[in-house]
């Protein structure tokens, strides 16, 4: 089974359990570091996750999948919030952060403004998403609002602002 495969597996499994407890998925990721292989579950809620959330939500995970038995290495399960600098990757993460700082990186160079030089990363108040263009109003000095297709979004996140 490929990895991705596997990947798809446990995320099938793990949304149905995660929504029981009114939580969602936030990212999934099933590496090999060092000697070890780990599965880390990103999760939030409305109002945010706390340490108790994430244990139970790990109880709950862990259980199920030992029973499914799909991973057939040894890993570690790590459960946590995603932090600070939230990914943004669905379409509904780019509806609900609308009006938040977020930094996001394309797989390749646009001009989506005309400023005359191409570029891969973006800041500035997320306006949301229409049509799958995501909306930007940019926070440097010349400003304006960028329009980024969201499948050319390689990375986006949450920008912590102090």
């Amino acid at each position: 089974m490929s990895q991705q495969s596997l990947v798809e597996q446990i995320t099938n499994i793990v949304v149905p359990i995660l929504e029981s407890m009114s939580m969602e998925l936030v990212d999934l990721e099933y590496k090999h570091e060092g000697r070890d292989w780990f599965l880390r579950i990103f999760i939030d809620k409305e109002g945010g996750v706390n340490l108790d959330d994430c244990a139970e939500a790990s109880r709950e995970i862990g259980a199920v999948l030992e029973v499914e038995d799909i991973v057939r290495t040894a890993y570690r399960l790590e459960v946590s919030s995603p932090g600070i600098d939230r990914p943004l990757k669905k379409v509904q993460d780019f509806e609900r952060f609308a009006g938040s700082l977020v930094k996001v990186k394309t797989y390749e160079s646009l001009d989506p403004d005309q400023r005359g030089h191409a570029r891969k990363t973006f800041v500035g108040t997320l306006l949301g998403i229409e049509g799958g263009l995501v909306r930007i109003e940019q926070t440097d000095k010349k400003g304006g609002v960028v329009e980024l297709p969201l499948e050319g979004i390689a990375k986006a996140n949450l920008e912590y602002e102090f």
